[in-house]
């Protein structure tokens, strides 16, 4: 124990395990106590280091996050974007390397600034408060990377009933709260009032949690609707041959003409491997069918629109038979959509010239897809990852929507950690999704965050199911993460406030 308090390599390399434990905490091993395991380990790793110790401490944390809970990017870089394995490799470790950083900083800010030994109670919050924003800046910089949040660790666990009250971010605060104080509780046995609050503080997510696990915010707004989800599994070698554009819209269409009639027919991200505007008599033939069918048929395709007198083209999905809308991508995949640095990275390897790779982002003020009378949101892919975004779309529907081709992530647990957060914005919201991919996970997930069916990965087959729209709005959706933002912005400041004064005394 005394290698992981200490500075030095022992401890670092320690640190980078502690960070390598979260990914078995999250899908598809979900050993959700390790989570707590991670936290607290990263937790006494920074309590006796410098400011520089800990930037570093932090980094090695991170290193430890990515490398294991990341390794589908080398799956895309390598097998799909056409880089050897070295360069894959090193490109992979770059990456990992960069974002290590999301970790540092707030490690170096911990000590240099917060970091209050003496007062064991107020140092477990200001933890897990620097934890959230740590979460919450990673979001948000530079588009973002909002992977690997500790809070998706309990989907299945004791605090899955705070999701709808907060976010999987109050379940990550939690966490945070919880591993700093179990640290910290033999450090405050001989002060009986603070011991008792210690252990009320920690306590109180659990109860609250495990009281509200099953809790319906939400009510039915109208009768079942019954769904066919077509997963194609089309090789993603295949999906940009030009010579296999007909055969893919014919596998399509053929396995939506021998479907069962249903109300929704969804197809996945790029369903339509072709502009908008060159299968409009296809997508025409589509709607003309579901409309007999007295069905709405939704589908991924790629769009051109004119934009201040310049063509752009986007990644969306549009409706056609007994519905209406279009939506277009606004969080964009870096390298897979949009290539940072174009001008200096394009053409150096294949990776940086991928099909698709050349998207513009959707505007945010969209209307939402309209599909037999109800309102749908629509997440397109990594949309789906971010909870504040979802929650403002999500608020505004019926029915939550995610479209995508994890193609690109192989065999390797990409997908099923994208599931796991598809599971937790459908238990945020309170809401029915409908999860349709290329070659899996599709599925139908309620709104407890519980998958009602699905098929298996790999496979050509068509999903059958039926989902509830729902009205009603969890307090989540209602107040989103603002009261934990300004909880947070109050025990960071009262902790910076008492750090200075105590070294002024």
């Amino acid at each position: 124990m005394r290698w992981i308090t200490r500075p030095g390599w022992p401890g670092n390399l320690l640190a980078v395990a502690a960070g390598a434990i979260t990914t078995l905490a999250l899908a598809p091993f979900d050993i959700w106590p390790l989570a707590l395991l991670s936290l607290g380990l990263f937790y006494l790793g920074l309590r006796e280091l410098t400011s520089r110790q800990a930037l570093v401490r932090g980094w090695c944390y991170g290193f430890g996050v990515f490398s294991a809970g990341t390794s589908w990017i080398y799956v895309s870089i390598h097998t799909y974007g056409g880089a050897s394995a070295l360069l894959a490799g090193l490109l992979m470790v770059a990456f990992i390397a960069a974002i290590s950083l999301f970790f540092a900083f707030p490690a170096w800010l911990w000590a240099r600034w917060i970091r209050r030994n003496e007062a064991p109670l107020a140092d477990a919050l200001a933890f897990a408060a620097i934890w959230l924003a740590q979460e919450a800046f990673r979001g948000w910089f530079l588009t973002g990377f909002p992977w690997l949040y500790s809070g998706y660790s309990q989907l299945d666990g004791p605090l899955a009933g705070l999701a709808p009250l907060g976010g999987v971010w109050l379940i990550s605060f939690s966490l945070a709260v919880t591993a700093a104080l179990l640290c910290n509780l033999a450090h405050l046995k001989d002060r009986k009032a603070f011991l008792v609050a210690g252990i009320v503080v920690m306590a109180a997510p659990w109860v609250v949690g495990l009281s509200l696990k099953g809790h319906a915010w939400t009510s039915p707004s109208g009768e079942p609707l019954r769904v066919a989800a077509i997963q194609g599994n089309i090789e993603q070698s295949l999906k940009w041959d030009p010579a296999q554009l007909n055969a893919q819209l014919a596998l399509y269409r053929d396995m939506t003409f021998t479907s069962k009639p249903v109300d929704l027919i969804i197809w996945p991200e790029t369903a339509v491997p072709v502009l908008k505007e060159s299968a409009q008599g296809y997508l025409d033939m589509m709607g003309s069918f579901a409309s007999d069918r007295q069905a709405a048929l939704i589908t991924g395709v790629p769009i051109r629109q004119l934009v201040h007198g310049h063509k752009r083209y986007f990644n969306g999905i549009t409706v056609v038979g007994q519905g209406d809308g279009e939506y277009l991508k606004q969080k964009l995949v870096p390298f897979g959509e949009y290539v940072p640095l174009q001008d200096l990275l394009r053409g150096l390897i294949a990776f940086f010239d991928l099909p698709m790779s050349d998207f513009a982002r959707g505007p945010a003020d969209q209307a939402l897809l309209q599909a037999k009378g109800y309102q749908i949101a629509p997440f397109i892919c990594y949309e789906v990852v971010y909870p504040e975004f979802a929650a403002n779309l999500a608020a505004r529907s019926d029915l939550l929507l995610t479209v995508s081709n994890d193609t690109w992530f192989g065999t390797s647990i990409g997908p099923l950690q994208h599931l796991q957060m598809a599971q937790m914005r459908a238990l945020e919201a309170g809401r029915w999704m409908i999860r349709a991919t290329n070659n899996g996970v599709t599925g139908l997930i309620d709104p407890f965050g519980k998958i009602t069916v699905q098929i298996p990965q790999f496979e050509r087959a068509i999903l059958y199911g039926e989902v509830v729209p729902m009205h009603n709005l969890t307090p989540y959706l209602q107040w989103r993460s603002w009261p934990l933002v300004i909880l947070c912005g109050l025990i960071l400041g009262w902790a910076l406030l008492a750090s200075r004064i105590a070294k002024t005394v």
